[in-house]
């Protein structure tokens, strides 16, 4: 019998990708990664180019490090394609439509090439467009700050991507690897997407404490209106020094706006200090932060009369996670520096392919986004041919707790091979990084990259 003839996927001309030339500079970008990435592209009516030509429209990098170090600077001058990172591709594609470019844009100085430490400066916008005037053509305000930053980032240079922790050759992990990566190019910063500087720190870290306190109390709308607010004011290239600045964005509507007025005119914000100070609210949020306890639960400990952690480990009807999350609660609020998620998604992606062969294990979550540190892991696991990817998840944890990876299991559910498109294999646990005993919290999500294509659309 004939072997079956793969299906070539189909390519839509007119897809949200029409009308781009790209090229893609491949320094600090996984191989399997660069290849989902063009198939994306193409499918989605952009054309590709191997060599930077006055044709490509589009160049795409990880930072501005790899950028100069695969294309001449002269070249990027002489065609001005306009260099985004990456993540507008991965945004694009979550979205299913082009999102803006204001925020993606990459800028080169130049200049500083012939200078003793060559130093580049990573800025927001592109000096190949118009800025300012694309940004909010309604807001003044923000086109003065845009171009003052662009003025200050000239005159001072914008700090760099902060290095990674120093690496070391016998680092733990490295050694697990068969054909380590040298441990230069796993904490290099190529590795590191430019994450803009949050210059607006005293607004997210705020809105973060409510989107926790909402959650403990069960008000899911609130908790993610802020969740939805703190990307769009992380990202600006400016610090607000009022809500007029932000009026006209997304997801900041008239209350966020409020909100960000009182935080800039009087560093704090009046109802997150209700809150703190309410016994009620601070209990029930604090036993919201352990794993496996909800707004219910942590509400019904309240009324047992529970009001510290220590109370917790008296109650009788804790569940095996819920024990395992008290426990180890100060190891799962300790944030996983970037290297250390980096080596480890490596070691997953090592062992996943001993097992199977083509499979695909990413790393996603704030590691995904640029953070320089991570909640937990957040990994997503899918296999080109669609259905290979089922029944993997059973293995593939059994072998990583046989090494150790894997130390304590808190939910595993497995659903992909019930003969349904929506089964997903899931597994929550905690891990350590190899040598330590520092829990960390991981998941892993197996299912089909179609689903995944239709859920982020």
């Amino acid at each position: 019998m004939a072997p079956k003839r793969k299906k070539s996927p189909s390519i839509d001309p007119q897809g949200i990708f029409s009308g781009m030339v790209v090229f893609l500079v491949e320094t600090g970008v996984q191989s399997r990664r660069l290849q989902i990435w063009k198939q994306k592209l193409v499918q989605m009516g952009a054309t590709t180019e191997e060599r930077l030509s006055k044709k490509v429209t589009h160049v795409f990098a990880i930072n501005s490090q790899a950028l100069l170090q695969q294309l001449d600077g002269q070249l990027l001058k002489r065609f001005k394609p306009r260099v985004l990172l990456y993540q507008w591709l991965e945004d694009s594609l979550r979205s299913g439509e082009k999102v803006s470019e204001d925020q993606y844009h990459l800028l080169v100085d130049m200049e500083g090439e012939n200078t003793k430490d060559k130093s580049l400066v990573l800025k927001l916008v592109n000096e190949n467009t118009s800025s300012a005037d694309e940004l909010s053509p309604h807001n003044e305000k923000i086109k003065s700050d845009v171009k003052k930053f662009k003025s200050d980032a000239e005159n001072k240079g914008l700090s760099e991507v902060p290095n990674s922790p120093g690496s070391s050759d016998s680092s733990p992990l490295s050694q697990t690897l068969t054909n380590p990566i040298p441990s230069s190019t796993l904490h290099s910063d190529l590795s590191l997407p430019y994450s803009p500087p949050d210059l607006n720190r005293s607004i997210t870290e705020i809105f973060g404490k409510l989107i926790n306190i909402y959650r403990a109390l069960g008000d899911d709308r609130r908790s993610f209106s802020y969740y939805k607010a703190i990307p769009v004011v992380e990202k600006l290239p400016f610090k607000i020094e009022s809500a007029d600045q932000v009026k006209d964005l997304p997801g900041i509507g008239k209350s966020m706006q409020d909100h960000i007025q009182e935080i800039v005119t009087t560093g704090k914000l009046s109802k997150l200090e209700h809150f703190e100070t309410d016994e009620k609210v601070r209990t029930i949020s604090l036993f919201g932060e352990v794993w496996g306890i909800g707004p219910a639960t942590a509400l019904k400990f309240y009324e047992k009369g529970h009001r510290t952690l220590e109370d917790l480990k008296n109650e009788d009807s804790l569940t095996h996670s819920q024990k395992l999350g008290l426990k180890y609660f100060d190891d799962i609020k300790t944030r996983i520096p970037r290297h250390e998620v980096q080596e480890m998604e490596l070691l997953l992606q090592k062992t996943g392919e001993e097992i199977l062969p083509g499979v695909d294990i990413l790393c996603g979550g704030s590691y995904r986004r640029g953070k320089a540190s991570c909640g937990d892991l957040d990994i997503v696991i899918t296999h080109p041919d669609g259905k290979s990817h089922k029944g993997f998840l059973t293995r593939y944890v059994k072998r990583l707790k046989d090494m150790k990876f894997l130390r304590e299991d808190l939910i595993f559910s497995t659903h992909s091979e019930e003969g349904t498109d929506s089964g997903v294999d899931t597994y929550f646990g905690l891990c350590t990084y190899p040598g330590r005993e520092l829990r960390h919290r991981i998941d892993f999500k197996a299912e089909t990259a179609s689903r995944i294509q239709r859920i982020s659309a």
